[in-house]
């Protein structure tokens, strides 16, 4: 007991349970207790649970979730290890071509000498300047005869009669050659004095005459 004097708060029987502001204290009492037990039985689990995570694998057991797993993984490698079956589709075949006939080789015609042009002048084509060729004045010019005679002179050809026309007036300067022989003759030499026109003409004795008409140049 205490040496100071008791007072009204003093009057709690000694025996009788805890009382008042005792409370609290008593009921952390109890709380305590209680977070023991839910200590101790989460260790006991935690326990457990490593127990089974490390120690039953090594021993060969293992749990339904892992097993499923396996058999999961095993199944698909087996589905993606087997090829799928495959339709193939014949194509269709396209109708083979007949082979043609065969192609008779046409025969070669080779050019007859007669169809191959010639390079060098027949015999008619020759142009002989030994011909006499006579010279007549019908344009009234004076002079023209002999001028147009040392033309063909000069070219090499062989001049015979010179002067004036006198025959039919001419519109237009013409040479006339006696028979088909004088012809290349005619034309060589309407090229040398410009008169185009050549007339095949049995009225005169000599083989090639030249007419000059008015306005010959």
């Amino acid at each position: 007991m205490t040496k100071y004097t008791r007072d009204e708060f003093d009057r709690v029987p000694e025996t009788s349970t805890r009382q008042g502001v005792h409370r609290a204290a008593a009921g952390t009492g109890r709380s305590r207790r209680r977070l023991g037990s839910i200590l101790a039985a989460g260790t006991a689990a935690l326990a457990v649970g490593l127990v089974a995570f490390l120690i039953l694998p090594k021993l060969g057991f293992s749990s339904a979730g892992e097993t499923m797993a396996v058999a999961a993984e095993q199944t698909g490698s087996s589905a993606a290890a087997s090829p799928a079956p495959t339709t193939s589709t014949p194509a269709p075949t396209s109708p083979q071509p007949s082979s043609p006939a065969p192609v008779k080789p046409e025969p070669s015609v080779a050019p007859s000498a007669s169809a191959i042009p010639s390079a060098t002048p027949s015999a008619a084509a020759v142009v002989d300047k030994t011909q006499p060729v006579a010279v007549y004045n019908a344009s009234g010019t004076a002079g023209l005869a002999s001028r147009v005679g040392g033309t063909v002179s000069t070219s090499g050809w062989t001049v015979g009669t010179l002067g004036n026309w006198g025959g039919a007036p001419q519109k237009r300067s013409v040479i006339f050659y006696s028979g088909a022989a004088q012809r290349s003759n005619a034309e060589a030499l309407g090229k040398l004095l410009g008169i185009p026109t050549v007339v095949d003409s049995a009225d005169f004795q000599l083989p090639l005459v030249v007419v000059l008409a008015p306005g010959f140049r």
